[in-house]
């Protein structure tokens, strides 16, 4: 019993701010109850090894003036989308998001715009010669930086580029992507 409520603690700050993305986005109601779901019912969310599904951070970069935004091509999924990973057992979503983005960037100066959600995501994940298909539960959270500043390709990456808003629906079709770069123009 003493482990069900560690377990709930370490969801806790994860539930809250899904619940105040909740107010935020009424429309997307069904996604985030299923989100809320899975973290209240599985304690080890957030670890890369639990099946069928894992909590994941993401980060939508955009620039300063909020007309361009930041993408990786994906080696594994072979498409564009914002940059993240596996939260490798940690419950901030947030320092997560942080840390994938610098690390499949290079970026030095990125900045959180906030530290509430942005945009959430449930998405499957074709399987592999090392695991089989199994749920991302993505947090995405919004960060900004200089457009300028020299960016650097990961071996997790093709490419690392900038893409105009307009641009976005143009390389993607990823619903999720669309959807963030439309949240963005709200931001303008």
């Amino acid at each position: 019993m003493g482990r069900k409520i560690v377990f709930a603690m370490h969801r806790k700050p994860l539930l809250s701010l899904l619940k105040f993305y909740l107010k935020d986005f009424p429309k997307e109601h069904e996604k985030t109850e299923r989100f809320i779901s899975f973290v209240e019912e599985n304690g080890s969310c957030f670890t890369t090894e639990y099946l069928p599904g894992h909590v994941t951070g993401s980060a939508w970069i955009v620039n300063n003036k909020r007309k361009h935004a930041l993408l990786t091509h994906h080696r594994k999924l072979n498409m564009w989308v914002q940059l993240g990973g596996h939260s490798d057992g940690s419950s901030d979503t947030f320092n997560v998001a942080f840390r994938e983005a610098k690390e499949e960037s290079g970026l030095k100066n990125i900045f959180p715009v906030s530290c509430s959600i942005f945009d959430i995501d449930i998405h499957l994940i074709p399987k592999t010669p090392t695991m089989p298909e199994h749920y991302h539960y993505d947090v995405r959270f919004l960060f900004e930086a200089d457009k300028n500043e020299p960016i650097s390709v990961s071996d997790e990456s093709h490419d690392v580029a900038w893409f105009s808003l307009e641009e976005i629906h143009h390389i993607t079709s990823e619903e999720s992507v669309l959807r963030m770069a439309d949240k963005t123009k709200f931001l303008q």
